[in-house]
């Protein structure tokens, strides 16, 4: 009877370790069923898409659509223009982001967004990319806190002057606790999470949901084969209200 028991744990160790292993790796992925209880679905794309074919993109299941516009206070996605263009087009709700730079003037950076995206009016709200990229996480030690949260509030308050309209924080968990928690609590959260639903813990705080970098899709041909799926908390009548108004 004792070694039939050692058997069953160390059967039950092995079965978890695999599980672990497939869960780490993305091989098993409970966000895509956690993510179907929401009726709104969409992505985000930048210039790693390519070409996108927005006709075919809005016959795949989605309503809206993210384009990443600019970054810091002069980079343009070189897409952006392109995929503007073409998803006028198509039925789906749409609009841009701005990658937020740590380097750059937060007002400088609000200018590039807006003379780059223009007008809003009928579009989604602007959205404001704030996460760690290159190696900036691994040397956060060094950052002025302040000095970085100073000039994304005076982002957020030139792209809410323009376009009437409080911008959206896309975030990671490392950033939003480094940066935005207590700071920016004011403004609407899009949540990447692609292991487990951000109600846990931050339940009645998010709007938007990142939960898997995994999807393929046949409508796009660039050096990045997947594509970001995010859903909304919120049924279709009440995501008419990210609609700004058209003018």
């Amino acid at each position: 009877m004792r070694h039939k028991k050692k058997t069953m744990a160390s059967v039950f160790l092995i079965f978890f370790f695999i599980l672990t292993f497939l869960f780490i790796h993305k091989n098993i992925r409970p966000n895509l069923l956690l993510a179907d209880r929401y009726e709104v679905r969409g992505v985000d794309v930048s210039h790693y898409q390519g070409d996108i074919d927005w006709e075919k993109m809005s016959d795949e299941n989605i309503d809206f659509a993210y384009i990443k516009a600019t970054e810091g206070s002069s980079h343009v996605d070189e897409k952006f223009r392109m995929n503007w263009k073409n998803i006028e087009q198509t039925n789906l709700y749409y609009g841009a982001y701005h990658f937020f730079s740590f380097d750059s003037a937060g007002e400088t950076q609000a200018q590039n967004y807006i003379s780059t995206v223009g007008s809003l009016d009928g579009k989604l709200i602007p959205v404001v990319d704030v996460e760690y990229y290159g190696d900036k996480e691994s040397r956060k030690k060094e950052f002025d806190r302040e000095a970085i949260t100073r000039e994304l509030d005076v982002l957020l308050r030139a792209l809410e002057e323009e376009y009437r309209i409080k911008p959206i924080l896309y975030t990671t968990y490392s950033a939003y606790h480094d940066f935005i928690e207590g700071s920016f609590d004011e403004y609407g959260l899009w949540i990447r999470n692609v292991y487990y639903t951000p109600d846990i813990g931050m339940k009645g705080r998010w709007l938007y949901w990142q939960y898997t970098d995994r999807t393929k899709f046949d409508a796009y041909a660039g050096e990045e084969p997947y594509i970001d799926m995010n859903v909304f908390v919120g049924s279709r009548a009440e995501f008419s209200e990210m609609v700004l108004p058209p003018e």
